[in-house]
């Protein structure tokens, strides 16, 4: 199966390295003409920023990747942590959907990692290289990217899922993963079809031989995108505002507060939409993961908001959560306020104090 990864940036470039690690036939698409040059000319660089130290983990997220031929030094950021690395050849790359179709001509399956504000856009310019028969995908954090997936494709074409990873780039072609421990990757079909069970087996394959610990959830891919959403709308949303790592809101009273506040919001939330959740069950073992392995990590939206001045995928995280609550009658407190202040901050970027 050849598949095209359509937005290449951080989390495109970690995922798609996982499946060119695993021998997929893979293209990236992104307008990010430096990145995709320097892939193009040299291979993607991919770094494993691993914890080691106190990380029951380790051994399981290295060994597949030391197989595979990647080198390992100690971090010089955190000597806790270890540097697991490779050049990837092999990507083909481009900057318009247009040239990928031109080389290319049509995918077997295209998987969608821009912004969940771009998707409904980002669909619409990877028609070129769409075919009948071709299978969506969307790894895109955050709710209701599957409604916008089903615009354009019958839903036994769409797979949907999400990454339990940090990313990040470093530069024009150098990606880092920073895994959290336990599942990596959940995925499955909208609607189970011939086409999406290929699919998922096919990506299933890659993802695994690449050195990710991927699973097809091919009946209830639902309930961990849920879980993936409340891990994003907790410590994405919660890290951009205080401007602190992960360990660092842990560690403070208030800002635990927050965290639990939003991981309580969302499980009434998804219980009351059909998809139960335990708020104590999740603070003891998906939040104490993220806690634990993760600790020093600047989630994605931290990145957008203290690094980089973006927009964010908040409204479809705190703000949809909300929304959500607000039709079922569920009061969502930490989340509204939480998506009012994302906005007052993303609405003013050029005017903020910094010291």
């Amino acid at each position: 199966m050849k598949i095209a990864m359509y937005g290449s940036g951080a989390a495109g470039s970690v995922f798609a390295s996982h499946l060119r690690n695993g021998g997929a036939d893979i293209i990236l698409i992104d307008r990010y003409e430096a990145h995709m040059s320097k892939i193009a000319e040299a291979g993607m660089t991919f770094t494993v920023h691993a914890k080691r130290d106190g990380n029951e983990e380790y051994e399981k997220i290295a060994a597949p990747l030391l197989a595979k031929g990647f080198t390992v030094t100690k971090s010089e950021v955190d000597p806790s942590y270890d540097d697991i690395e490779t050049v990837l050849p092999g990507f083909r790359t481009y900057t318009s959907s247009a040239a990928a179709a031109e080389a290319e001509g049509k995918v077997d399956v295209i998987i969608y990692m821009t912004k969940a504000t771009q998707l409904e856009a980002a669909i619409q310019d990877s028609l070129p290289v769409v075919g009948d028969t071709t299978v969506a995908v969307s790894l895109i954090n955050g709710l209701g990217n599957d409604d916008n997936l089903f615009k354009v494709f019958p839903k036994d074409r769409c797979i949907v899922g999400s990454g339990v990873l940090g990313t990040a780039l470093a530069g024009p072609g150098h990606c880092i993963s920073t895994p959290a421990g336990g599942v990596q990757m959940n995925f499955g079909g909208a609607v189970r079809s011939e086409l999406t069970d290929a699919a998922c087996k096919y990506m299933l394959d890659c993802f695994r031989d690449g050195g990710c610990d991927a699973y097809w959830r091919a009946d209830d891919i639902y309930k961990f995108i849920w879980k993936k959403v409340c891990v994003n709308a907790t410590v994405n949303t919660v890290c951009a505002v205080l401007r602190l790592k992960i360990g660092e809101v842990e560690n403070d009273e208030w800002g635990q507060k927050l965290f639990h506040g939003v991981i309580r919001e969302t499980c009434a939330v998804a219980t009351a939409r059909g998809i139960p959740m335990d708020a104590d069950e999740f603070i003891a073992h998906d939040h104490n993961d993220i806690v634990t392995n993760i600790a020093d990590y600047y989630p994605s939206m931290c990145q957008d908001m203290l690094f980089n001045q973006r927009q964010t995928e908040i409204d479809v995280l705190n703000g949809k959560i909300a929304e959500y609550g607000k039709e079922l009658g569920i009061p969502c407190p930490t989340c509204d306020i939480l998506t009012k202040v994302v906005h007052a901050i993303q609405n003013n970027y050029d005017k903020q104090y910094f010291k």
